[in-house]
């Protein structure tokens, strides 16, 4: 899918390829760098390495269940998103969601981009029903953005997330129901 961003640069949500693992790499441990709104840290993010993320990569090119979508901006990795279809068959109508985009590329439409790719993959597959996941309460951005596309709250867990500096926050449990089960 090729898009083009309000800076003139063109985007194209794609699958990853082998060859891209050092680009995502790259950006996954930026990512970890820029914002506390992922579950890993900086220094997890740094135990990766190229073999590790080359692996992830093929894990996903293998399993037709399960979606990883790059967000490459003239050859740069500046984000992605991921669906997992759960594990055990009671729970194989539903698609666990992961998403990031690099800091200098939010307010350029990338993270709806990849949400409506993400989206429409789960609304094709046969078996998926339900696209759920966890966000940060301090992340009304994101918060936002799920909720232009019709996700919603249905839980919380207090005190979530702590981070490294101690500060505590909720997790929002939220979910959309794409299709009838």
């Amino acid at each position: 899918m090729q898009h083009f961003l309000p800076n003139g640069k063109q985007l194209v949500i794609r699958r990853p390829q082998i060859a891209d693992a050092a680009a995502c790499l790259q950006c996954f441990q930026q990512l970890t760098q820029e914002t506390d709104f992922l579950l890993y840290t900086p220094a997890e993010a740094k135990m990766f390495d190229l073999k590790k993320e080359e692996s992830f990569i093929q894990s996903y090119l293998q399993h037709p269940d399960h979606l990883f979508l790059i967000a490459d901006v003239e050859g740069e990795v500046v984000g992605s998103v991921s669906l997992n279809q759960g594990n055990f068959a009671k729970q194989h109508h539903r698609a666990l969601l992961g998403i990031g985009v690099l800091h200098r590329y939010w307010n350029m439409g990338i993270g709806r981009r990849l949400l409506t790719a993400a989206i429409r993959w789960a609304e094709a597959h046969p078996k998926i029903a339900i696209i759920h996941f966890e966000v940060m309460a301090t992340n009304e951005r994101a918060i936002q953005l799920y909720r232009n596309f019709n996700f919603t709250e249905h839980g919380r867990i207090p005190n979530g997330i702590v981070q490294p500096n101690g500060q505590r926050t909720d997790l929002i449990a939220m979910s959309r129901q794409i299709k009838s089960l």
